[in-house]
């Protein structure tokens, strides 16, 4: 399967991708494993936190059926490191010409980032075909997304920022639409808390959510 392929499976399947910043490498495992108690595929954890990558290895050996990816991967540095870690993917929240090269050297899938049309056509002449647009809200939301189907019909976003459990749906029924990022199922004040039922309590409701959006 070419890593486009692995891409759009791993959004596809994933239909809502939680985005964790974790403050240590238990924190970590915790929270994976109650997002896939409540039945969520995928984990997204940010590099914005010096725990992440320690997070992820601890990740993969408690939870090995979570599909782990590593988020705000800036520079070709960082891509090392995620495969290092056993990262199954990469998300960036941009992408610099350096960063996409970096991107196709890697064997791991990967999701970059993109806010603009022209940024888009960068991607899609680098053959990347699932693009995380980031921040999806404050770039109009579903009208941006709407939008970018005419010019890219074969463009498939994962929007991400600024997205809620109470428009995630909105999001989701858009065809161009495989999946949607967002905290809300990591409520910090729940993490800190260490309410871990709480997360996979929201979690279940967003695999509702999706089973519902997507049969």
């Amino acid at each position: 399967m070419s890593r486009n392929n692995q891409a759009r499976d791993i959004l596809t399947r994933s239909g809502i991708m939680p985005v964790v910043t974790v403050a240590s490498a238990e924190q970590g495992v915790a929270i994976a494993r109650a997002l896939l108690a409540g039945g969520l595929t995928a984990i997204e954890v940010t590099l914005r936190s010096a725990a992440a990558l320690d997070a992820v290895r601890a990740i993969k050996q408690a939870t090995p059926q979570l599909l782990v990816g590593v988020g705000t991967v800036c520079n070709a540095g960082q891509v090392r490191a995620a495969e290092a870690a056993g990262a199954d993917f990469l998300v960036s929240p941009g992408t610099t010409p350096a960063l996409a090269e970096a991107l196709l050297a890697s064997t791991l899938p990967s999701i970059p980032g993109a806010a603009t049309p022209s940024e888009i056509m960068a991607l899609l002449e680098h053959g990347f075909e699932c693009v995380k647009l980031f921040p999806a809200a404050a770039l109009g939301g579903i009208t941006r997304i709407k939008a970018l189907a005419g010019p890219f019909p074969n463009l498939r976003l994962c929007p991400t920022g600024g997205i809620g459990e109470n428009d995630a749906a909105q999001y989701l029924a858009q065809p161009n639409v495989l999946c949607v990022g967002g905290s809300w199922m990591v409520a910090s004040e729940w993490i800190k808390a260490g309410d871990f039922a709480a997360v996979t309590a929201s979690a279940a409701k967003a695999r509702a959510l999706i089973d519902r959006l997507r049969g």
